[in-house]
């Protein structure tokens, strides 16, 4: 496989109507694992991962007892698995949220994990009560899988991005309200209320994301013909929008606030990794620079251990 051919080409025109079934599949189970987690700051204890067949909630703890939910894009199963070994699969196929709920949720409670949670969506509008959800019953295993296997470039990479930044910095990982895959790095200096305004999400959650500076990237399949890495700051500094960040095909977007990157310019570049890179590291340096971050008490290069090895 060559670097190229590693980065699969899905058009977003060619699966709304999956990637949207599928964005409300992963609110629900997200909001499993909200429901028996304790707060972690950002809400960081929240999210998805990418993993080797899908995403998965990585251990969700219940009482004494502790289990875990993965999509499988390979074999298009939802496996639910508890550590006393019981297991339930809900097929992922064509079908209505309001079907994959109550077959989730039963399922759920034949294996004695008893959950109530808030059944509509976040950051979406209109919000359908999960259980009342016929309007969205689409699933194309192909397209799941191609939007996996960009998780897993996008992943893979972002990764390599995180490890040059020894502030405090999230996990890369997948956050079911927006349907992005997201890391955050952070100044270390707290940040003015966030106003909030995202639809059907109250506005103490967006001050708790935002309660500190910030320097966020990730993609998500929206804002391009195949999807789109971003990138933006909060607060947002003076002269950010002007800063130079490459490579050449990507943007500042005035309509949404946020630089991006169209996918397919990483996928068709002659090296997709450095082009990615080029991206996430100019414009955290937008940020940082423009915001006048501590940068040399933030950042080391990960490979600062290699001459002792």
């Amino acid at each position: 496989m060559t670097a190229q051919s590693a980065w699969p080409g899905l058009r977003v025109e060619d699966w709304t109507d999956t990637r949207d079934t599928l964005h409300m599949w992963t609110q629900i189970v997200g909001k499993i694992r909200m429901a028996h987690s304790p707060l972690v700051n950002h809400w960081w204890q929240v999210p998805l991962y990418v993993g080797p067949r899908g995403l998965t909630t990585s251990s969700i703890p219940y009482g004494t007892r502790v289990f875990d939910i993965e999509f499988d894009f390979i074999d298009h199963q939802l496996r639910i698995r508890v550590d006393d070994g019981s297991t339930r699969q809900i097929a992922l196929e064509a079908k209505a949220v309001a079907d994959f709920y109550d077959e989730f949720m039963t399922a759920l409670d034949e294996l004695g994990l008893q959950t109530r949670i808030q059944a509509r969506p976040n950051e979406v509008d209109p919000s359908i009560p999960f259980a009342e959800d016929r309007d969205h019953a689409s699933y194309d295993p192909d397209a799941a899988r191609l939007f996996w296997r960009q998780l897993v470039q996008a992943d893979r990479v972002m990764q390599q991005f995180r490890a040059h930044f020894i502030g405090k910095v999230s996990p890369v990982h997948f956050f079911w309200g927006g349907m992005d895959l997201a890391c955050t790095r952070f100044s270390g200096r707290t940040a003015p209320t966030h106003p909030g305004g995202a639809p059907n999400c109250a506005d103490w959650v967006m001050e708790e994301g935002y309660s500190h500076e910030l320097s966020s990237c990730g993609f998500w399949p929206g804002g391009g013909d195949e999807g789109a890495f971003y990138a933006y700051a909060y607060p947002e500094p003076d002269g950010f929008t002007e800063y130079p960040v490459g490579p050449g095909e990507a943007y500042f977007s005035s309509d949404s606030g946020l630089f991006l990157l169209p996918y397919e310019a990483v996928r068709t570049a002659p090296d997709p990794d450095q082009a990615l890179l080029e991206f996430l590291h100019t414009t955290y340096e937008a940020a940082a620079d423009r915001g006048h971050w501590d940068r040399d008490a933030l950042e080391h290069h990960p490979s600062r251990w290699d001459h002792r090895r």
